[in-house]
């Protein structure tokens, strides 16, 4: 009788754990930039771009999920091996789960890269880059201690940062 006892606890308490993980695995993730410790869990270490691939800068990296639940990941490349005329233009990685706006300009949930030119625009890139968005990107002259990049929140969106230059992207 006690060890029938014991295998009925057993099995109740395995029960109960399994169940505590699924609830937690399901438990909706709350939204907010990710913190510096988590990035390593969403920012990929090298990235496939026009037929290469780049080592991410792990360290210029940054996170962000919408209130949908779906994620922006955004990091700087280490661009050496491409043309001057794709480096230029490409200069990270932009990964959205969801449709988001970026400015004035909309884009589809996908795998990107991303540049600040020196034309005041924000441009994304598919992985052919080939230009599917361009915006005019904003400058924060009120910024004290720019770093190379950063996602901060903005309202129901979030700043993508390179230094003082940002851009605003908002889920749709």
């Amino acid at each position: 009788m006690k060890a029938l006892v014991r295998t009925l606890l057993c099995i109740a308490l395995l029960a109960g754990s399994s169940f505590a993980q699924q609830a937690a695995a399901a438990a909706p993730k709350k939204p907010g930039v990710i913190e510096a410790a988590d990035l390593k869990t969403v920012v990929p270490t090298n990235y496939f771009f026009d037929s290469l691939v780049a080592s991410v800068q792990s360290r210029n990296s940054g996170a962000a999920r919408f209130g949908n639940g779906k994620m922006l990941v955004a990091a700087f490349v280490d661009n050496s091996g491409y043309s001057a005329d794709i480096s230029r233009k490409y200069q990270g990685l932009l990964i959205v789960e969801t449709k988001v706006s970026i400015g004035d300009a909309e884009l589809e949930p996908g795998e990107y890269g991303f540049g600040f030119v020196a034309e005041g625009k924000f441009l994304v890139l598919n992985v052919a880059a080939d230009e599917v968005l361009h915006t005019t990107y904003q400058t924060d002259e009120t910024l004290k201690r720019p770093v190379p990049l950063k996602i901060v929140a903005d309202g129901d969106g979030y700043r993508l940062y390179a230094g003082k230059k940002y851009v605003t992207i908002k889920a749709k």
